[in-house]
């Protein structure tokens, strides 16, 4: 291993828009090398590019957040258009005149590889540019810098399939030395000294030569920021209810069915009258349970229809609701258990003990529905064994006293759901 080292570049000053960042760094630091690592903190770059602007910190947040992940107070963590996850959506007032803010760069990727080429050009020296933030992170203390642009070198260092000392293969192991470099410049650098810039010497083998590919640039920090689909920590609290979508077609990947216990589990947190646990839950895996279930429901939804006499066309496109759930690799059928219900000598309380134990069976399976989002897993909630309890009930064998309260498909999403629509919460709501 050869020395590392990280030095701070004093000297520059207060950074305004239209401000020349390359002319000046290389003014400070006159002995740039090929291999040489410049960490440049991203307001100056904002503060170069016309980023600082006259508003109210949080209408500005707000304009720059994309999703909310989690809000706590006056604090909101928020992802940004660039995919960075961060607090207050990147919008910074520290170290700005008052009444102003500071936005993150367009594109800090775009920012680094701007500045690694003209300081090329002044220089002729082959370096690679990063440019850091600041953030905090989930389940730790404290805040550090990271790399949120890149120009010129590997943000990545990739150990799979080697070996380590003892002979076993790694597995798992992509080191993020691009946020290690970050985090070590900012050592240097620190929050109140004016030292906006640094230099990291000692790591060649991280900077890309130059002409070795089109770009020359490499993958640049947008690599450093995982897909959603890999994202086992997506969700944040602001994000749970609203990943629950109605999901109608699914693909024919098998649903994990520990994911599906999981779920359950979540369900039985719902609160329930008269401390009882009125949730029960058949889970119909087997084709031939599936079949059995949605063929007998089928036959007695059409025998209402003919009842009521609806012509055949009629029967035909109103039984097409019901086929979500033959599209479903697996369907729950979520059961009430009302055995602890009290009984009175009047309609009024009878009805209203009704309700009540009908309103814990809802926001069981709304708790059901909410899990399986979270587990990645579709669903459709669909109402049809409600209209035949006891046909739903022979054809899986349940216990009498359990009374199904519709059925529930479970999937993979074959395609993701419409967006929402907004809803003012202002329409549905009576103040007194």
């Amino acid at each position: 291993m050869s020395e590392i080292t990280v030095s701070g570049v004093p000297g520059l000053p207060e950074i305004a828009q239209g401000a020349n960042l390359a002319t000046l760094i290389a003014a400070a630091v006159p002995d740039l090398a090929d291999g040489d690592i410049l960490v440049v903190t991203s307001k100056i770059i904002s503060k170069a590019e016309g980023r600082v602007i006259s508003a109210d910190r949080d209408d500005a947040i707000a304009a720059e957040t994309v999703r909310v992940v989690a809000r706590r107070g006056a604090t909101t963590i928020a992802q940004t258009r660039h995919g960075l996850v961060l607090a207050a959506a990147g919008v910074d007032r520290s170290n700005t005149a008052p009444g102003t803010v500071v936005l993150l760069p367009e594109d800090p990727d775009g920012s680094a590889r701007r500045l690694r080429k003209s300081i090329g050009d002044l220089t002729g020296a082959n370096i690679g540019v990063l440019v850091t933030d600041t953030m905090g992170r989930p389940w730790r203390n404290g805040q550090t810098d990271v790399a949120i642009g890149a120009a010129g070198l590997l943000p990545l260092r990739d150990h799979r399939g080697q070996a380590d000392r003892f002979g076993n293969t790694l597995e798992v192991t992509v080191a993020a030395v691009a946020d290690e470099i970050a985090a070590a410049a900012e050592l240097v650098k620190g929050k109140t000294d004016q030292v906006p810039v640094a230099v990291v010497r000692g790591l060649p083998e991280l900077v890309i030569a130059a002409g070795a590919d089109p770009g020359g640039d490499g993958p640049g920090a947008a690599a450093l920021i995982r897909p959603a689909a890999e994202d086992m920590f997506r969700l944040g609290a602001a994000d749970v209810l609203g990943e629950r979508r109605t999901v109608r077609d699914f693909t024919d990947e098998p649903v994990d069915k520990a994911a599906v216990r999981r779920a359950i589990a979540a369900a039985l947190t719902a609160p329930a009258p008269h401390h009882s646990q009125p949730w029960r839950f058949a889970i119909v895996e087997s084709a031939a349970a599936q079949i059995r279930l949605l063929d007998d429901m089928l036959a007695a939804w059409v025998a209402d229809l003919h009842g009521d006499g609806f012509t055949e066309e009629q029967i035909a496109r109103r039984t097409r609701r019901g086929e979500p759930l033959r599209r479903a690799p697996l369907i729950i059928v979520p059961c009430l258990l009302a055995d602890a219900a009290h009984t009175y000598p009047d309609r009024r309380r009878n009805a209203a003990e009704r309700a009540m134990f009908l309103v814990a069976m809802g926001a069981g399976v709304q708790n059901l529905l909410v899990a399986l989002a979270v587990e990645g897993l579709g669903s459709c909630w669909v109402s049809s064994t409600l209209f035949c309890g006891p046909v739903a009930g022979a054809a899986l064998d349940l216990p009498e006293d359990w009374e199904p309260m519709g059925a529930v498909g479970v999937g993979r999403a074959a395609a993701p759901p419409a967006p929402r629509p907004d809803r003012d919460p202002a329409s549905f709501l009576v103040v007194r």
